[in-house]
């Protein structure tokens, strides 16, 4: 990753330089009228807006794209997501995810648990359709714009004695800029997708509903002020998404740990893996649940037992990458059974308690007995919700009465 951090970085603060240079120099001839560079910090704005919240953002230009349109035949050559049939519904749906939000805060912690595995879920499908439909339309539509208002379509060739003198209008670059404008916004789409799709899984795993409102605020806060910056000033608005671009290359490698977990956690929640799945006697699939050496906290990999009963965590990072392999401290290992999935403790002696080691997915649910005894851990134990509903039943006397014994 970090091998294409200066080239990355260069190509971001070329296209942040460019933008309102370009901009600038188009607005000095032509007022009010469409310019190429108002056009790319225009599409730029787009879809950073559409990559933090894709549905949000989708329906969002769609409605806009559809009430911008004067004449019914216009509103019909409108591509499928600016049309009422989709809009609508798209922008309904988010209303009732910001009502489940805005109730949250108020409500018992673990009601709403499936509902964000559900919204988690149209996250990902909406980034998988907006990544590979709607954002090439926006491109191919911005890139058709952007040569159509420069004119370089047709101007003639121009003849110079100097190098200054070469009018770069005078070439066709057109299949160039399509060429380059589609793969380059969908890797900015992923990029900045991740870091969005992670706000999904830190709702999934914070157990107050009031941190899931403040994560979301922040989300769609973020995303009101690119699209009121790219209304009132398109330059100022493709600024902003460049730096939003940038923190979020920054941030990927935690995104993208998180994204996992979510991808996972949300499988396993949904098929109903627990009932099919089945223990291996070696190598099985888990996380991190806090950095452990190099392996950093969810980091999915495999837990191998050794010959001398020392358990070590294998990984590849990005998944792809040659495999690294960490040791687990052994000290005061106990399973902790949760209600939407379980952990592997250890005792900490700096902190002397116990931390959470390992995240074990919903899969392992009532398997964790099985798992304690195939890594001969010491037992298993409450945890989370499960360990408070224990407290209630038994604080209250709800708790399997104890047999009497003898006179």
């Amino acid at each position: 990753m970090k091998r294409f951090a200066l080239p990355l970085l260069f190509l971001v603060s070329a296209a942040l330089l460019s933008v309102p240079l370009w901009a600038a120099e188009a607005a000095k001839t032509s007022g009010k009228a469409k310019t190429p560079g108002l056009e790319l910090a225009t599409m730029a704005s787009q879809v950073t807006g559409i990559a933090i919240s894709p549905l949000l953002g989708v329906g969002t230009v769609g409605a806009y794209q559809y009430f911008q349109a004067d004449t019914p035949e216009d509103k019909a050559k409108l591509p499928w997501f600016a049309q009422v049939s989709f809009w609508l519904p798209a922008l309904l749906l988010v209303g009732v995810c910001a009502f489940k939000d805005t109730i949250a805060a108020a409500a018992p912690p673990g009601w709403k648990k499936p509902l964000d595995i559900a919204e988690t879920l149209e996250n990902k499908v909406s980034g998988l359709v907006a990544a590979g439909a709607v954002v090439p339309s926006l491109v191919a539509l911005g890139s058709k714009l952007i040569m159509e208002s420069s004119g370089l379509e047709h101007q003639p060739t121009a003849v110079a004695t100097g190098l200054g003198m070469v009018q770069l209008g005078a070439f066709d670059f057109s299949w160039l800029l399509t060429i380059l404008m589609v793969p380059l916004s969908i890797a900015v789409f992923a990029v900045v997708w991740v870091v969005g799709h992670a706000i999904n899984v830190l709702i999934l795993l914070s157990p107050w509903g009031a941190v899931d409102t403040v994560l979301k605020g922040m989300r769609t806060g973020v995303l009101s002020l690119v699209a009121a910056t790219a209304y009132i000033d398109p330059v100022v608005g493709a600024t902003l998404s460049g730096v939003i671009i940038l923190l979020a290359y920054l941030m990927a490698g935690w995104a993208f740990r998180l994204m996992v977990f979510g991808s996972v956690f949300t499988w396993d929640f949904f098929t109903l893996r627990h009932r099919r799945f089945q223990l291996l006697a070696d190598g099985n699939k888990l996380f991190t649940g806090r950095q452990i050496e190099d392996a950093p906290m969810r980091t999915y990999g495999r837990l191998y037992q050794q010959a001398d009963g020392k358990l070590v965590f294998k990984y590849r990072p990005w998944l792809v990458l040659p495999e690294r392999t960490v040791a687990v401290p052994p000290e005061g290992l106990v399973v902790g059974k949760g209600v939407f999935y379980s952990e592997v403790l250890g005792f900490d002696k700096e902190a002397d308690k116990l931390v959470t080691l390992l995240l074990l997915p919903p899969r392992y649910r009532g398997h964790e007995e099985l798992l304690a005894r195939t890594y001969h851990i010491s037992g298993t134990c409450d945890v989370g919700l499960r360990r408070a509903w224990s407290w209630i039943k038994e604080a209250f006397g709800f708790g399997r009465k104890q047999a009497a014994g003898p006179a």
